[in-house]
């Protein structure tokens, strides 16, 4: 511990944040890092804790508190407080290959298991996270980390999101010859194109990848394995396979009118935005546009959230965001003790900026729609809502929510996105493969285990766990790589 009494003497100072009315203008990041000397400040907090929770990922109460990747916290907050950055960069890449990801969407459940919050507020460890990785880019140390040997063994990587990454950078590193295949026009899968340049510029994802080609990884893009790539192809010139496709499928929604125009998957939406601001056709409009709409976003979660900040950058006239479940207290409840993850309300980005702009926020707890309302020309016009209560159902015997009879209203939108979250992997790809599958659409494995049902073909990431964090996406991707390591060479030592 570089400093024992670091945790009484100062208080958590977290990175700046742009005003919302004026980060709206543009797209993009919004929080400016603190200094060094402030830095070393904060990471000078760190108790050093006999136990770290910070790092062990515990589940409790149904819920992961402490990172997935078992970061070194306290190490390296310790080299950061005592100005040793190189140090506490060497300390972070053990467990973490890509920190300049989690340290800006992670939503730190290292934080939420911190000592300091039990009494306090928690240290800044994801901040200290991206302050190392970002110090280490600035000052020369991230060069390329040539493999000396090479194993002779080839593996195909079939998508290019973090745990794609993760499994890729792994096997390189390990001596594999590893390349990764992306449908798409980037590489960077949810990275590239699932979160928006507010949260995460695609000159970081670029720069990174910069680097892994540096270190002798391949990418091939617009490679649909399963339709413009044969499987068979694949599972030919390769030793291994491994799935990180991620879960592609979006939960439609089930209600009356669905076909009108005016209807989006949010990540269409968001996708649409990102390609035309990379491709320069911004300006031009040629994306999905909510400028001038009344907008309706459906989901309460993260995605939910990028819709809104989205489309007040586009210039919507309005926006509403409907939350099925009820509104979580604004304190821990008494059932809800440190350190377990804390299940309270969050007002994220989207909802501070709708906040600024419109007056309130914008979320609708307990509500889902009912029907959609169209004009003589099939265009939305306005949903019709619903109120929700917790009851039981009488079939199962589980509390779910439930229409509330009389509570219906209408609202005007002539933009809807569904932002409900995702369901399991992509059948074409799944088929082709010809892997087995759960019940809720995920690639099939033994509990722990990478390994599918087909020789010498593995999977990782959202694919396999289902939708979830860049976190665990990482943290499976290094997992499976490990695996196949093993099944390559009968011994691993990976991390």
């Amino acid at each position: 511990m570089g400093k024992p009494t670091g945790f009484l003497e100062y208080d958590r100072v977290n990175n700046p944040s742009i005003e919302p009315l004026n980060r709206v203008s543009n797209f993009n990041e919004f929080h400016p890092p603190l200094n060094k000397q402030d830095r070393q400040t904060q990471a000078s907090r760190c108790m050093n804790c006999g136990v770290p929770f910070c790092q062990s990922a515990m589940k409790l109460n149904g819920m992961v508190s402490g990172c997935p990747l078992h970061n070194l916290i306290p190490e390296w907050n310790d080299e950061i407080y005592n100005g040793n950055w190189e140090h506490a960069l060497s300390r972070l890449r053990k467990t973490n290959n890509f920190p300049e990801f989690t340290g800006r969407v992670c939503p730190a459940l290292c934080e939420a298991a911190c000592t300091c919050g039990l009494n306090g507020k928690s240290v800044t460890v994801r901040e200290n996270e991206l302050s190392i990785i970002e110090n280490g880019y600035a000052e020369g140390y991230m060069t390329p980390r040539v493999p000396q040997v090479r194993t002779g063994k080839k593996v195909a990587v079939i998508g290019s999101g973090p745990s794609g990454l993760a499994c890729a950078d792994q096997l390189n590193q390990r001596g594999h010859e590893v390349t990764v295949f992306e449908r798409e026009d980037r590489i960077g899968g949810l990275l590239m194109y699932g979160i928006p340049n507010m949260k995460l510029e695609k000159s970081v994802v670029d720069r990174r990848v910069k680097l892994m080609e540096q270190e002798g990884i391949k990418f091939v893009i617009n490679a649909d394995i399963g339709n413009t790539i044969s499987a068979e192809e694949i599972m030919k010139d390769f030793s291994a396979v491994v799935l990180c496709c991620g879960a592609s499928n979006p939960r439609d929604l089930s209600v009356e009118n669905r076909d009108v125009n005016g209807v989006y998957f949010a990540v269409d939406f968001l996708k649409s935005t990102t390609k035309a601001l990379l491709n320069g056709d911004y300006e031009n409009g040629n994306y999905i546009s909510a400028k001038g709409k009344k907008v309706v976003v459906v989901g309460g979660g993260d995605t939910g959230n990028d819709c809104v900040g989205t489309c007040i950058r586009h210039g919507c006239e309005s926006v509403i965001q409907l939350e099925m479940m009820p509104k979580l207290p604004d304190e821990r409840a008494e059932n809800n003790q440190w350190p377990q993850w804390p299940r309270v309300c969050k007002t994220d980005y989207g909802q501070e900026e709708a906040i600024a702009k419109f007056g309130s926020d914008p979320r609708l707890y307990q509500t889902t729609i009912k029907r959609l309302i169209s004009n003589d020309e099939g265009k939305l016009t306005a949903i019709e809502t619903v109120s929700l209560e917790s009851k039981k159902d009488e079939q199962s015997g589980r509390m779910m929510m439930m229409p509330i009879e009389g509570s219906e209203k209408i609202i005007e939108a002539d933009l809807l996105l569904i932002a409900a979250g995702f369901l399991g992997a992509s059948p074409y790809v799944t088929q082709a493969f010809g892997v087995e599958c759960t019940d809720r659409t995920n690639v099939a494995t033994a509990e722990g285990k990478y390994a599918t049902n087909v020789e010498k073909v593995f999977t990782a990431g959202d694919m396999h766990r289902g939708q979830s964090l860049v976190v665990w996406a990482i943290a499976e991707g290094r997992a499976a790589a490990k695996e196949v390591d093993m099944y390559l060479m009968q011994y691993s030592k990976m991390i």
